[in-house]
């Protein structure tokens, strides 16, 4: 299944979501036939039951639909669809189709059977029909027909993040958190989420660069040639490969309950490997990096972007290092080579 979710997303997403069509997305236009293409071919649902049209993947297999998806810089929220379909399957809720998307913080609370309350930097919500959050202990599924309002906002790569306004909103389905689930668990699953979205991204970045060291000239030869040129993209390759590495741990030791600890080094790993890798893109560039024509910032700006989102590598770091240090030097060994037995406090996971 992983190796045909593979060279489907990939094959799909490459004739699609080109350069033109994620700046036309930028500029506010909705990747309308780009979504109707996933779901002609099922990536929406593919976590969901057989039942109604899912294949039932879990994440390790979801892993290269998630990280081709910030390979390609995908104008949709696919991979929060995912997510969000996951978490309303575990609690009972079950899978929705449409333009589903999460929300992981916010201010939403219970009137009496209705909802008031603020969810922000949703990403994709001027676009989605439903939009999946946590309140309390319940799992909750809105309508975003029900909203009052919608504050139009995104991040530095231009891609939607809005704030969602409602007041005495009917809810559309709840229902508790399964046992033993945090209440952060999407603030946890979006850290998942981005980390596969970092490493796809730092692999095109690696191929983008690579080429064009190999094809630019200086003093009648490629500047690939050069030590220092080498140095550089060797340096950005050793990154891509940890983050990728790093990425796939989290989703492949992820099940019915996600893998926090592996999650905060995925996200550590990737958010740092982005902030390197992305200098290293520019500097091999040089000054052809830095202009609006050229599809490097396509990538370069969403790694600035996703390294903050659900949580910095400043604020994973934090997690993981009280954690550690509270479980003392007996613990450190196992807990690298048996990372998918611990879990983080769920106390300590906060909003960004």
């Amino acid at each position: 299944m992983r190796e045909l979710f593979e060279s489907t997303i990939e094959r799909l997403l490459s004739d699609i979501s080109t350069a033109d069509y994620i700046r036309s997305a930028e500029g506010g236009m909705w990747s309308a036939d780009l979504w109707r293409a996933l779901e002609e071919n099922g990536f929406q649902l593919a976590g969901a039951p057989e039942a109604i049209g899912g294949a039932e993947a879990g994440w390790e297999d979801l892993f290269v639909i998630v990280r081709a998806a910030g390979r390609y810089a995908a104008p949709v929220p696919l991979v929060e669809m995912l997510l969000g379909n996951w978490l309303l399957e575990a609690s009972g809720i079950g899978a929705r189709s449409g333009v589903l998307t999460i929300a992981a913080q916010g201010t939403l609370r219970w009137e009496g059977e209705r909802l008031s309350g603020d969810l922000y930097h949703v990403p994709w919500g001027r676009h989605a029909e439903w939009v999946v959050t946590v309140v309390g202990d319940q799992v909750v599924l809105l309508d975003l027909a029900c909203a009052d309002g919608v504050v139009p906002g995104s991040n530095i790569a231009g891609e939607p993040r809005d704030n969602l306004l409602f007041k005495a909103a009917h809810c559309a389905a709840s229902a508790k958190l399964p046992s033993a689930m945090p209440a952060s668990v999407l603030q946890i699953g979006g850290a998942m989420l981005r980390s596969a979205q970092m490493a796809g991204a730092l692999t095109a970045l690696l191929e983008l660069t690579s080429g064009y060291a190999a094809e630019r000239k200086q003093f009648g030869k490629p500047i690939a040639s050069f030590q220092a040129i080498q140095q550089q993209l060797a340096v950005l390759a050793e990154q891509t490969a940890a983050a990728n590495v790093a990425a796939e741990t989290a989703f492949s030791e992820s099940g019915d309950q996600l893998a926090s600890f592996s999650i905060a080094v995925a996200k550590i790993s990737t958010a740092d490997a982005a902030s390197i890798g992305a200098g290293i893109g520019h500097s091999v560039h040089g000054a052809i990096g830095f202009t609006q024509e050229y599809s490097l910032h396509l990538l370069t700006r969403r790694l600035w972007a996703w390294r903050s989102e659900f949580g910095s590598s400043t604020f994973w770091s934090t997690q993981l290092g009280k954690y550690v240090c509270a479980a003392g030097e007996q613990a450190f060994w196992p807990m690298i080579t048996h990372s998918k037995q611990h879990q983080l406090p769920v106390a300590e996971i906060g909003s960004v």
